[in-house]
């Protein structure tokens, strides 16, 4: 068996391929969204009740930081504040359409582009790559020790 530090290592490399490939999709999109900004647009398609405050603590960034992230958002019409209507202090953030719409393209090509890597495999490989994955995603959350999963959707 091979030792673990040499998996690792392996891993590692991996991953980097991976995030390669996902990143060179990424950069095809047009318009290219930076990906500091691609993190706010992507939080807050898992989480649509947001204010500026919890975005920041997400982000682990201040919420000054967080507020120009969204200004620029705003300013290229991927991002609306609007009053929260539970509390007039507070601002709700919300995608707009054309967010969503480029965050489905940038889906697509980034499945596209993982498609084609994975086109370049035997059936047996991918097969035993899914399982390795799911394996490695199951042992990754400590939540779930012993329990069956699928991947977390991205």
């Amino acid at each position: 068996m091979e030792r673990l530090t040499d998996v690792a290592a392996a891993v590692e490399s991996t991953v980097e391929s991976l995030v390669g490939v996902l990143e060179r999709a990424r950069l095809a999109q047009s318009p290219v969204v930076p990906p500091a900004q691609l993190r706010v647009l992507t939080f807050l398609s898992h989480n649509q009740h947001t204010n500026m405050s919890r975005l920041a603590e997400a982000l682990d960034v201040v919420a000054s930081s967080a507020s120009r992230l969204c200004d620029r958002l705003e300013a290229t019409g991927l991002l609306r504040r609007v009053p929260d209507p539970r509390d007039r202090r507070e601002v709700r953030l919300l995608l707009t359409p054309a967010a969503r719409t480029l965050l489905e393209e940038l889906r697509d090509r980034r499945r596209a582009a993982l498609a084609e890597v994975l086109e370049r495999m035997s059936p047996a490989r991918r097969a035993d790559l899914v399982v390795a994955l799911e394996a490695f995603d199951v042992a990754a959350d400590p939540g779930a020790a012993g329990g069956e999963q699928g991947l977390r959707s991205a």
